[in-house]
């Protein structure tokens, strides 16, 4: 059936969304024309309640038509704080629903009224969804940082004073992970004497450091997002969320005080890509972690003396293999610093 069935079952759907998303684009020229020179701050209030109508469906359709489960992993700190604080928010990019998944935390947090993207400028022109985007404080960029440096000032600079908590969602990669990008990446990354990575793309780091030096006066916190997709569980697309086939994202959320981060651009650049180079540890502790736990579900290691033997001796091995794997990334974090003495080697910047 292809792509027919999905068409046909998000037909309903479609008609739904055109029909109110119309409405809220109207609501929102509207209020616009007469609200915002006179107020943005009631506009932006105004605008965050009506435009949730239309991206609430969206949402609708992720969680309760596909079944897709969104399960959160934090720190009792950053829990109490999320929905409360202005954050920067620095996902992974993996699914084409990556955005929806960070907006259904948003929504459960009371921020999805106020949950800009910094995205691709053409993204503006999706009829209904793009136009709602363009009153909601988005930030557009035309991947040309000639033209893309003044534009993302400004619109930084304007949400000083956003009169509610907002979560700035920046998907520093770029672009979304596919086979192909991921072996540019790598390459790139072997080029210049960076960490290779081999689940997550290089970060593009020049936005960003610009991007925390914007912000740097008014937000707080930067949220280091990951989302993870159990092996064992089909990963999460449009096209599967409009066939209703359900999926699970686990979605881990460490805070960073924005005061904490360095203050210069090469500092702030390297932390954006440590923060890349975490994301995959992360993604294997949980998955090691889901291992053990079903292992104890179906049987007690430790109810007899030869099951905490195997245990010790399992423990020492994995132990053992963690102290190498270290002494290695040591030996590779050494490489770039050997090359950058030699003029003849200097890796570029990015």
């Amino acid at each position: 059936m292809g792509l027919l069935y999905p068409a046909i079952l998000a037909f309903p759907f479609g008609c739904l969304y055109i029909f109110t998303g119309l409405i809220v684009n109207v609501i929102q020229a509207t209020c616009f024309v007469f609200i915002w020179p006179l107020s943005r701050s009631l506009f932006r209030r105004i605008n965050g309640v009506v435009v949730q109508m239309l991206w609430l469906e969206f949402l609708f359709c992720l969680q309760w038509w596909a079944g897709i489960k969104v399960q959160l992993y934090t720190d009792s700190k950053t829990y109490k704080l999320l929905g409360k604080e202005h954050a920067l928010i620095i996902p992974n990019h993996r699914h084409d629903v990556d955005w929806l998944v960070v907006w259904t935390l948003a929504q459960y947090f009371g921020c999805l009224g106020s949950a800009p993207v910094i995205s691709k400028d053409s993204s503006k022109f999706f009829p209904v969804l793009g136009w709602s985007t363009w009153f909601s404080d988005f930030v557009y960029l035309k991947r040309n940082w000639n033209k893309d440096e003044g534009v993302l000032k400004s619109s930084l600079q304007a949400l000083k004073d956003f009169p509610r908590p907002f979560w700035l969602i920046f998907f520093v990669e770029g672009t979304r992970l596919t086979q192909k990008k991921l072996l540019a990446a790598q390459e790139y990354a072997a080029s210049t004497g960076i960490h290779v990575p081999k689940n997550v793309l290089v970060p593009r780091t020049k936005g960003f450091v610009s991007t925390v030096k914007y912000i740097r006066s008014f937000v707080p916190a930067v949220y280091d997002v990951t989302l993870a997709v159990p092996k064992n569980v089909p990963p999460p697309s449009v096209k599967g969320m409009f066939s209703k086939q359900p999926s699970l994202v686990k979605v881990y959320i460490k805070r960073y005080p924005v005061e904490e981060l360095p203050k210069s651009d090469e500092g702030i650049a390297e932390w954006c890509r440590d923060r890349f180079v975490a994301k995959v540890a992360i993604f294997w502790i949980g998955a090691l972690l889901l291992s053990i736990y079903k292992l104890f579900q179906t049987c007690s290691p430790l109810s007899s003396w030869k099951g905490i033997g195997i245990t010790t001796a399992t423990l020492f091995i994995v132990e053992m293999l963690m102290y190498v794997l270290l002494l290695s990334t040591q030996q590779e974090q050494s490489t770039p610093e050997k090359q950058a003495a030699s003029p003849k080697t200097s890796p570029n910047k990015e």
